[in-house]
C-alpha cells in the first residue's frame, strides 16, 4: 500500500532481496513525487522454509520487516474458497494493517533472532537429529538380528562389533554373508554417528570455556547444578526458551507447548489435550526431564507434588499429571535462571571452583 497512489500495486519478482529493495525505493520515490512524505517503510512476509534471514537483511537498510505466523491469520472455513497467491497477499495485507494499529486478534509475529542466537541453537538440534538416527540404525540391527532368530538374551549387542562378528547363524546358513555385511555397513554408519555425537559434545564443553559469551555459560551451569540435569539437559532450554525475554509463567508455559486447549461451549465443558502451538523440542525435553526429576529430585516440592496427585495410581493418570509437572518444572526453571528462586526441595551439586 503506497500513499499517493490511487492503485494498489501488485509485482511479482524473484528471489532477489536486491530487486526487492530497488522496488521498495521505487514506490517510496513515486509517493514523495505524489507529495506524500515517506518516514517509514514496514514489510511482512510469510514465514517458511527459508528462515529469518530477509528480515534481518532489511532491517539493516532501514526497513520495519516482521514475519507472520501463518497459523495466526483467521480464515473462513464455513465453506470451500479459492486460494491463489493474490487472495493470500490480501489476506496477509489486511492480518498486518491490522497488527500494526493495534488491533488485537489480527495475528502475530515471528521474533527474528540474531545471528548469533540461532547460530547457538544448532549444535543441540543437531545432536538431536544423530541421536534419532542412532536409534533408527540399532533398532534396524536388532530387527535384523531377531529375522535371524536369534533370541534377546543371546542378540549380540548392536554397538559392540566383537559380539557379532563370529556369531553363527544355523537356522539359516544361507543368509549369513549377506546378513553380516548389512550389519558391518550399519556399523559403520552407527561408529560415524557416535563420532559426531562425540565431538558436538565435546565442542560445546569448549565453547564454554572458550567463548562464555556465546553460549550463556551462566544460564547453563546453573541449571546443570540441578541433580538430574547435565550439561546437554541444561543447553537445550537456555537457548531455545528460557534466553528469550518472556514476560510472565504464562508467556514461558505458552511457548513450552505444555498449555491446554479448552473446548467450552455453553453448557459444554471438554479439554482437548495439549495446544501443541509453542517448541516442540521444549515440550519433549522437559517432559523427559520430569520423569527423571521424578527419580533423582524424590524430596522435593513438585515430586511429593507429583506423587499426591497420582495417588490413585492410574495410568491415565500418571500420564496427565506428568503434563502439568513439566510445566510447573519449565517454570520453575525460569524462575531460577531470572531471579536466582531455587526450587522447593531441589538438591544442587557444588558449584565448580
Amino acid at each position: 500500500m503506497s500513499r499517493g497512489s490511487r492503485r494498489q500495486p501488485l509485482k511479482k519478482i524473484a528471489a532477489d532481496q536486491t530487486a526487492l529493495l530497488h522496488l521498495l525505493h521505487r514506490w517510496r520515490d513515486e509517493a514523495i513525487r505524489a507529495g506524500r512524505a515517506i518516514g517509514r517503510i514496514a514489510v511482512a512476509y510469510e514465514a517458511g522454509r527459508d528462515g529469518l534471514w530477509l528480515a534481518r537483511w532489511l532491517r539493516q537498510r532501514g526497513i520495519e520487516a516482521y514475519v507472520i505466523h501463518p497459523t495466526s491469520v483467521v480464515v473462513s472455513r464455513e465453506h470451500r474458497r479459492a486460494k491463489s497467491d493474490r487472495l493470500d497477499t490480501e489476506q496477509l495485507k489486511r492480518a498486518f494493517l491490522g497488527w500494526l494499529r493495534g488491533g488485537p486478534r489480527h495475528g502475530s509475529m515471528a521474533r527474528v533472532p540474531t545471528l548469533e542466537e540461532e547460530d547457538a541453537r544448532r549444535p543441540n538440534r543437531e545432536r538431536e537429529n544423530l541421536v534419532s538416527e542412532r536409534t533408527r540404525i540399532v533398532n534396524r540391527m536388532k530387527s535384523a538380528l531377531a529375522r535371524l532368530a536369534f533370541a534377546a538374551s543371546s542378540r549380540p549387542c548392536a554397538r559392540c562389533p566383537s559380539s557379532w562378528r563370529d556369531c553363527s547363524l544355523p537356522r539359516v546358513p544361507s543368509c549369513r554373508q549377506n546378513t553380516l555385511a548389512e550389519l558391518q555397513r550399519d556399523m559403520a554408519r552407527l561408529r560415524f554417528i557416535m563420532e559426531q555425537i562425540r565431538e558436538i559434545e565435546a565442542a560445546r564443553l569448549a565453547r564454554l570455556e572458550q567463548h562464555p559469551e556465546q553460549a550463556n555459560p551462566e544460564m547453563i551451569l546453573l541449571l546443570a547444578r540441578i541433580i538430574g540435569v547435565g550439561i546437554e539437559t541444561a543447553d537445550m532450554p537456555v537457548h531455545e526458551i528460557l534466553s528469550r525475554n518472556l514476560p510472565d509463567r504464562k508467556a514461558v508455559a505458552r511457548y513450552g507447548g505444555l498449555t491446554g486447549a479448552p473446548d467450552e461451549s455453553g453448557a459444554r465443558r471438554r479439554e482437548k489435550g495439549l495446544a501443541r502451538t509453542g517448541n516442540a523440542r521444549v515440550r519433549r525435553g522437559v517432559s523427559q526431564l520430569a520423569w527423571r526429576f521424578l527419580m533423582l529430585q524424590t524430596q522435593s516440592g513438585l515430586a511429593q507434588w507429583y506423587r499426591r496427585q497420582t495417588i490413585d495410581g492410574r495410568g491415565g493418570t500418571r500420564k496427565t499429571m506428568i503434563v502439568a509437572l513439566a510445566r510447573k518444572l519449565l517454570i520453575a526453571l525460569w524462575r531460577l535462571v531470572t531471579t536466582g528462586e531455587v526450587p522447593e526441595g531441589v538438591v544442587l551439586r557444588r558449584p565448580v571452583t
